[in-house]
């Protein structure tokens, strides 16, 4: 089959990106063509359909007048504009469509999370004429984000509420979701069924080591000798709880506890996309300085595949996992969690917070983690904390894996057997033949 991957972008480090890789891998190796449509297509191939890029500026501004405030237009003039662009996105679609015969189309979030709303008109009504058969891959959904929870005029609410998902394709479209909550709500809130999708990760893939392009990582990080490197790798943005990471690493830095590291400082490194909203990285750079935690923060260093750049290094997310001492994963909430599987994979230790889907469909795997619980406040500032008491615990967890070689080593092989278990290409394999039929 002529099978086509939809996504505002693609190549990239986020977690869509990576997850349809995967996907699009095991289809290859069954034979099928694949093929991917975005608004970018960062270091892959990709048919490109500008108007569905994600960082477009007239999309954001179309993005604010429908959630934030109606202010660049009239209300008639933002409903014309939707749909104009919408009509291009669809001819393009249609185009792609039929001159590569594409069988199926995989929409990953563009009709379920409510960005960018010309995109998922456009590719609903390009399903409508085209009438191509279609496998829903929804990673979030607009009602689990505040943005999306005022649209400005009517309008846009019965979008979201007719196409994010569509419900008018009963005999020609399935929906796929990453985990049994979201799988619950969909089935409460648009009386849809679906397949729940786990993410995955390749482990029989070769391990990540320290080879002659990587081994200069550190060095061009900033990095000295002295200190230990904290991992933060994924995108940038709010509910990544990251100053949750800068709390935990003041703990470890007071002098009782840095006495127990033999002195080696601990430096938390951000390499991800930058995302956020509300002077979110501000913020984080602004709590680290008030933690005295050295922050570095460089996203220019670290992409989809390692490559050079102007006689510049430009490494893999998976080169940065090589030299990380433990990996952060603070966020308060995930659909499921890449990162947490990347970590596993790299046998690095790793710091959690137990957001909703960690507990309702991961937890109980048993997996050895260094818990920052699962409750939490949120600042005026808009950051979030957990209490002293959990800090303070997670603190001395971690210096037991930094400083107990054989513990370390034996809950970090541990990991990687559980999550082979029920997180392999294997496992996904046999999801997928069940799919496309």
């Amino acid at each position: 089959m002529n099978i086509a991957f939809i996504h505002y972008r693609v190549g990239e480090t986020d977690g869509v990106s990576l997850e349809m890789d995967k996907w699009k891998n095991i289809l290859d190796k069954q034979g099928h063509n694949t093929f991917y449509i975005a608004g970018s297509k960062g270091t892959t191939e990709a048919f490109v359909i500008e108007e569905m890029y994600y960082r477009d500026a007239f999309a954001d501004k179309i993005n604010n007048n429908c959630y934030v405030e109606l202010k660049d237009f009239t209300e008639e003039e933002l409903i014309e504009v939707v749909e104009t662009r919408a009509k291009v996105i669809e001819d393009k679609l249609i185009k792609i469509i039929e001159e590569n015969n594409i069988d199926i189309i995989v929409p990953n979030n563009v009709l379920s999370l409510g960005w960018n709303v010309p995109v998922g008109l456009g590719v609903v009504n390009a399903i409508k004429e085209s009438n191509v058969k279609v496998i829903n891959h929804h990673h979030d959904f607009y009602w689990e984000r505040t943005l999306y929870s005022n649209p400005t005029i009517e309008y846009v609410k019965n979008l979201l509420d007719t196409i994010y998902p569509p419900q008018c394709f009963a005999d020609n479209m399935s929906h796929v979701v990453i985990n049994s909550l979201a799988q619950t709500d969909l089935k409460n809130r648009k009386a849809l069924e679906s397949t729940v999708v786990p993410n995955v990760f390749d482990f029989k893939a070769d391990l990540w080591a320290e080879d002659e392009f990587n081994k200069t990582f550190k060095e061009d990080l900033g990095i000295k000798e002295d200190e230990l490197l904290f991992l933060q790798a994924t995108r940038v943005t709010n509910r990544k709880g990251i100053e949750l990471a800068i709390d935990v690493i003041a703990e470890l830095n007071k002098p009782e506890n840095l006495e127990k590291l033999n002195g080696k400082t601990i430096v938390l490194a951000l390499v991800g996309l930058h995302e956020g909203f509300e002077n979110y990285e501000d913020n984080l750079i602004n709590h680290a300085k008030e933690k005295s935690v050295k922050l570095i923060i460089n996203p220019d260093l670290v992409d989809h595949s390692r490559h050079t750049n102007n006689d510049k290094k430009v490494y893999s997310l998976w080169d940065a996992y090589v030299h990380a001492d433990f990996i952060t994963y603070p966020s308060i909430y995930e659909g499921w969690g890449n990162q947490f599987l990347e970590g596993t994979f790299a046998k690095k230790p790793q710091i959690v917070f137990e957001y909703s889907v960690f507990g309702a469909d991961i937890k109980s795997r048993g997996f050895n983690i260094v818990t920052l619980g699962d409750k939490y406040e949120t600042k005026e500032n808009g950051l979030v904390e957990v209490s002293d008491i959990v800090l303070k615990g997670a603190a001395q967890e971690v210096i037991k894996y930094l400083t107990d070689d054989k513990f370390r080593q034996e809950a970090v092989e541990e990991n990687f057997k559980i999550a082979n278990k029920y997180y392999s290409m294997e496992a996904l394999k046999d999801i997928l033949n069940k799919i496309f039929v």
